[in-house]
C-alpha cells in the first residue's frame, strides 16, 4: 500500500543520495575531471555563474584541465574563481585559457581526501535518518491511519531507511576505492 508520507520520505532520500554523488564528484582522486569544477561560481558582471556556463571546460592528457571562456574578458574573473574554489590546483593562465594542472595525491593527501568521503558518507546518513524521524513523527501524529496502517508505514520507512543507508556506503565505498588507487 503506499502511503503519502512515505513517497514524500523516499523522494527526501533520494535527494540526499542525489546530492552525496556531488559532492563526491568533486573530490580530487588523482585523475582530472571537469566534475571538480561543478561548485566553482564566477563573478560574472556582477552576479555569481556557474562556471560551466561561460566557459568550456574539458581534460586534456588525463591531467590537465583546460578552461576556455566564451567570454576572453572573462578569463581574470574564473582564474580568481579557481583560486577562490579552494581545488587545491594553483591556476596557469596563458592569455586565451586556463589551465589546471592535477598533481599525482601523495599518501596523506589520499588519506585526507578518505576522510573528506567518509565526512561525507556520514552527512547523507545523518540526512537518511532525519528524514526517517520526521516522517515517523508525521505518521503518528495522523489520526485518520490506524494502528495497523501506522506500523505498516513506519515498517516501509524503515526499509527504505535501511536501503538508502546500504546506497550510501557503496557511493562512499566506491568513491574511496577511487581516491586510493594509484
Amino acid at each position: 500500500m503506499a502511503y503519502p508520507i512515505v513517497d514524500s520520505s523516499k523522494e527526501l532520500m533520494e535527494k540526499a543520495i542525489t546530492h552525496l554523488k556531488e559532492e563526491l564528484n568533486t573530490i580530487r582522486t588523482g585523475q582530472a575531471s571537469t566534475n571538480m569544477l561543478d561548485r566553482v561560481e564566477v563573478d560574472y558582471y556582477g552576479a555569481p555563474t556557474p562556471l560551466k556556463q561561460i566557459a568550456s571546460v574539458s581534460v586534456q592528457e588525463g591531467r590537465t584541465l583546460v578552461i576556455k571562456p566564451y567570454d576572453p574578458s572573462s578569463l581574470k574573473d574564473i582564474e580568481k574563481a579557481c583560486n577562490m574554489a579552494d581545488l587545491g590546483i594553483a591556476p596557469q593562465n596563458d592569455g586565451t585559457v586556463i589551465r589546471l594542472s592535477v598533481p599525482q595525491l601523495t599518501g596523506d593527501v589520499r588519506k585526507d581526501m578518505t576522510k573528506k568521503v567518509g565526512k561525507l558518507e556520514e552527512e547523507a546518513k545523518i540526512q537518511i535518518r532525519n528524514v526517517r524521524r520526521d516522517a515517523n513523527a508525521a505518521i503518528k501524529k495522523d489520526k485518520t491511519m490506524d494502528e495497523d496502517v501506522q506500523k505498516d508505514a513506519e515498517a516501509e520507512i524503515q526499509k527504505l531507511t535501511d536501503t538508502c543507508g546500504k546506497q550510501i556506503e557503496e557511493i562512499a565505498k566506491k568513491k574511496t576505492e577511487e581516491v586510493l588507487h594509484v
